[in-house]
């Protein structure tokens, strides 16, 4: 646990407990490492109970809010910015600090409220003690751009603790920056008197009238709350009064001494039973702790021995200093970036005098962070497969969090559909590279001991090599799927948008689905060459899925609508299939798309196709004699068939547009059209 966590710095002049009393003379309180802190509630608000496996590497366990603590609950009152990075960068708070689902989630006042109220959350304390209480905000929703947007007021034990809260304000005038306010609460009994009792610490948050604010709304993501050890450095509070049970001058008769002598006895037998059980549970929960520990131990002693140098299955994962990884990069020379994103730069390095390598480096606060970092060398150190990328080994040297890589030459499936001048790759070898991608994933989710979900498929993490093989990457967010025992896992929403599973993101159900859903979306972004979502188009064409099935249904031409570089090299019979295999990816209900072994033998029938011979005698019964596993898709009825003879182009459904700034640009209007 670091040393100022929780305790007060006195080297920082700017850090301080806001002291929550009706006595405004003293303001400020500070916990000194003479004092003892005990945890006593920590608290995800709007959000899912956090493991401590997910945590920031302390091990700690969020609670959800609610039922347990808040007070009422309204419509739509949980917000969410999943697929956001949070903003470190101005150095408000430490990344440790909480973990990322934490920040991600929230509590608002709720739509379609009529009512004034307050969001209130009640913790019962023991009294005569005194309380830190950290609240965590992060200001995540796109409405909410400048101060003043969003202000509130903060109740704490029902004394004012702020008035105009504005996070915006705390994060230094920008969106997404996590940041903490702590308080000092002194609670008192409600007798006014020193012995303890169980009282209730509440919070309150107040929506300002509209004059003060431009959008009359509260937002609260975290909450922690510690008791304070008192002047004697105790935390189990005052002993309770004594209670006299003898009355002087009475004289007690023989069957009366007999009667107290059996109730002494009786509650003796009670009292040493009580002990035997609360014994024997504690060490119950003691070895179960042990267990625990032994077993985290063991997990984080796979990333480091005693050097401090990791001996993660080093047969085969390879550990690099920092010295080598400098030399390989040229000290991380900007001339070797070959990517960029939102987890740091991947550099072209050299090791071993000339072997080429993909080199990630991830920057300090990165959206990926330490657990990421960790679980994508724990995975794909274990996992060898053609169709996946090949981790050569990790750095985790001098604070720096390193993964190496094999070199993939000709980079992402992305850059051969949009937002570059490389040469479009034809219809035959696009189906190449879906289908070694999707016998990948088909690995991950069937082939291996514990089903492994991806959770981040998209064009961008297909990779090729020097022969056009496709392999998937970066397995950061990737999880470990449902048990036969279990339909789903309950978890956190990460991804990317315009790829994520609808299902997942409404329940946060996470499935080996979810991942065929993704496919699907790059099935589509293959087929037309546009991104999966460009903010500058209008509602009805911004999502590449919403508008396809839209043509779909409204049988557009789709033949206008496909890359025109790979239109002429389509056939009816072709287009036909491929397009009921990408929309039977992304059915609404999970449990109707195919798995990934089913999209494998699709795709296989599919190139069976292109490849066979493209003249008019080529008919559907020599289609459905050549491969059983991708007739699945294939209807013959009339109203499957896909419509062909409605000339209805993109270019006439769509306004006229720039280039979006959050997706990759198009180069001309042309290519907009295109698709």
């Amino acid at each position: 646990m670091p040393s100022f966590l929780y305790y007060t710095n006195l080297n920082d002049s700017n850090y301080y407990l806001n002291l929550v009393n009706f006595n405004r003379d003293n303001q400020y309180y500070q916990v000194l490492e003479d004092k003892a802190l005990e945890m006593v509630y920590r608290v995800n608000v709007g959000g899912n109970q956090v493991q401590p496996s997910d945590d920031t590497g302390m091990f700690r366990n969020w609670d959800t809010d609610y039922p347990l603590y808040l007070e009422q609950q309204y419509p739509e009152s949980v917000s969410r910015g999943f697929g956001q990075d949070l903003n470190y960068l101005q150095n408000t708070i430490p990344n440790y600090t909480a973990p990322e689902d934490v920040y991600l989630t929230a509590r608002t006042y709720g739509k379609y409220v009529t009512v004034d109220y307050n969001v209130t959350w009640n913790f019962e304390v023991d009294s005569a003690f005194t309380y830190i209480v950290r609240l965590h905000f992060c200001e995540f929703d796109e409405l909410i751009k400048n101060s003043d947007d969003r202000r509130f007021d903060i109740f704490i034990d029902d004394i004012l603790a702020k008035k105009y809260a504005d996070v915006i304000n705390w994060g230094v005038d920008s969106r997404v920056v996590p940041v903490h306010k702590d308080y000092a609460v002194p609670m008192y009994s409600k007798e006014g008197n020193s012995q303890i009792e169980r009282v209730n610490l509440s919070i309150k948050l107040q929506r300002l009238p509209a004059e003060y604010t431009k959008y009359r709304d509260v937002i609260l993501n975290g909450i922690e709350i510690f008791k304070i050890s008192d002047k004697n450095k105790n935390l189990a509070g005052l002993e309770p009064k004594s209670i006299n049970l003898s009355h002087p001058n009475q004289v007690y008769s023989t069957q009366s001494s007999k009667k107290t002598k059996i109730t002494l006895s009786i509650v003796v037998a009670i009292t040493v039973s009580v002990l035997v059980l609360a014994i024997t549970v504690g060490i119950i929960v003691y070895w179960l702790r042990r267990r625990f520990h032994n077993a985290t131990e063991h997990n984080r002693s796979k990333t480091k021995n005693d050097k401090g140098s990791p001996s993660l299955l080093p047969h085969l994962c390879r550990y690099f200093t920092i010295a080598e990884i400098k030399e390989a990069t040229n000290n991380f020379d900007d001339v070797s970036i070959i990517g960029v994103g939102g987890f740091g730069n991947v550099y072209k390095g050299f090791i071993d005098g000339s072997t080429p390598v993909a080199i990630k480096r991830l920057k300090s606060g990165s959206q990926q962070g330490a657990n990421e970092f960790m679980n994508e060398i724990e995975l794909l150190s274990q996992l060898r497969h053609i169709h996946l990328v090949s981790l050569v080994g990790y750095c985790n040297d001098d604070t720096e969090m390193i993964l190496v890589y094999e070199f993939m030459q000709h980079g992402t499936l992305c850059e051969y559909l949009y937002g570059s001048n490389n040469q479009p790759l034809p219809w035959t070898q696009r189906l190449e590279i879906l289908l070694g991608a999707a016998r990948g994933l088909h690995y991950l989710h069937a082939e291996v001991k514990h089903k492994i979900i991806h959770r981040d498929v998209k064009s961008t993490n297909i990779l090729l090599d020097e022969k056009w093989v496709a392999k998937v990457s970066d397995f950061g967010l990737s999880k470990v799927g449902p048990t036969e025992m279990m339909t789903h896992v309950s978890t956190m929403v990460k991804g990317s948008l315009g790829y994520l599973d609808p299902e997942y993101y409404m329940f946060q159900r996470l499935t080996t689905k979810s991942d065929v859903y993704s496919f699907g979306v790059v099935l589509l972004e293959v087929l037309c060459a546009r991104p999966p979502l460009v903010r500058d188009l209008d509602k009805k064409t911004a999502s590449l899925v919403s508008w396809f099935q839209s043509c779909y249904n409204e049988r557009v031409a789709i033949k206008q609508i496909v890359d025109p570089s790979i239109k002429d090299s389509l056939t009816d019979e072709c287009i036909k299939y491929y397009c009921k295999l990408a929309l039977s990816c992304l059915h609404d209900d999970g449990v109707e798309r195919p798995t990934m072994s089913q999209v494998v033998g699709g795709l296989e029938f599919a190139l069976e196709m292109v490849v066979s011979e493209k003249d008019s005698q080529f008919g559907s019964n020599q289609i459905e004699g050549t491969n059983k596993k991708g007739s699945h898709f294939l209807q013959s009825n009339e109203e499957s068939d896909l419509r062909l003879e409605i000339s209805h182009t993109y270019k006439e459904s769509i306004v006229s547009t720039g280039s979006s700034t959050q997706e990759h640009a198009f180069s001309d209007n042309s290519n907009l059209g295109a698709c």
